[in-house]
């Protein structure tokens, strides 16, 4: 694996959610009847916002589900700053993950330098697979990073702008676990488009997603030599990149460096156009293709 790919280190996750546990505060009911706010401090005392239904849910802070079923029948909003815990790996040995079945009826939208973290996998760092689902649009605009796995999102991603600027360099929350600020999207599903553009920050991936309609990667600026990383996705329409820093559809076979590659060529109904339309080079300075991206 490329040393400078980030991933969400288990035992650095495991050591964040156990400082979380301390000083917690709840979610309180503010505003129309059953629309909560959930408000943390800080990353030592979050928000918890306990099982339940909602009518809608700001984000305030740093909020964290510890489990359970939390059903909202409209938007989440994630305020510019904040960090959204829904999911995460297990505290401890025998601790019980955060395996929340999140279900949101509307929009999630996340705020400048704000962080998303929606579901739980095995490529999460997670032993359980969550089911969580959103009704519309996962819409972030300026975040600092999203990180979604395993999700159905009925609706579009739309991905604007944000991310920790071109470096590897942990910042925000993304320096309590110990990584670089990225955003992922993985083993899910989206109804409609995937649209990331003008991200600058280290690393970016879109792996194993069924996508109903198009993805749109457009002027994304990664640091990370092994982003944007483009893998086995099953896209209906159209896979368009332009501008971008670096695309690939291949995965690093060994610990270090970004080469040998495993390739890891995506399905899609229609046309590729721009970057992605060879297969990614799997020697150093090699051709593209000679099969499509």
């Amino acid at each position: 694996m490329n040393p400078l790919r980030p991933v969400v280190a288990a035992g650095a996750v495991l050591g964040m959610l156990a400082m979380l546990a301390v000083g917690a505060t709840t979610a309180s009911a503010d505003g129309p009847p059953n629309a909560a706010t959930c408000s943390g401090a800080s990353l030592q005392s979050p928000g918890i916002l306990p099982p339940g239904t909602y009518s809608s849910l700001t984000v305030q802070g740093v909020c964290l589900i510890p489990g359970g079923t939390v059903n909202v029948e409209g938007n989440v909003t994630v305020t510019p700053g904040s960090v959204f815990l829904a999911n995460f790996p297990a505290m401890g040995p025998g601790a019980p993950e955060g395996d929340a079945t999140v279900t949101v009826g509307r929009n999630i939208l996340v705020g400048t330098g704000a962080t998303l973290v929606l579901g739980c996998t095995p490529s999460a760092g997670c032993v359980n697979t969550t089911h969580d689902t959103v009704g519309g649009n996962l819409v972030s605009t300026q975040p600092l990073g999203v990180l979604v796995h395993g999700d159905a999102i009925q609706g579009n991603v739309i991905h604007s702008g944000g991310g920790g600027g071109v470096n590897c360099n942990p910042v925000g929350f993304f320096a309590a676990i110990g990584e670089p600020a990225f955003s992922a999207y993985e083993d899910g599903t989206v109804g409609g488009n995937v649209v990331i553009t003008g991200m600058e920050s280290c690393w970016l991936g879109l792996a194993r997603v069924q996508v109903g309609n198009n993805a749109i990667f457009q002027s994304n600026n990664l640091a990370d030599p092994d982003a944007i990383e483009i893998l086995s996705n099953t896209i209906s329409h159209n896979l368009i990149c332009q501008g971008n820093s670096m695309v690939w559809n291949s995965s690093e076979a060994g610990e270090s460096g970004l080469f040998p590659r495993v390739p890891e060529p995506n399905t899609v109904g229609h046309q590729r156009i721009g970057q992605c339309v060879l297969a990614s080079p799997t020697t150093p300075g090699g051709p593209l293709g000679p099969g499509p991206f």
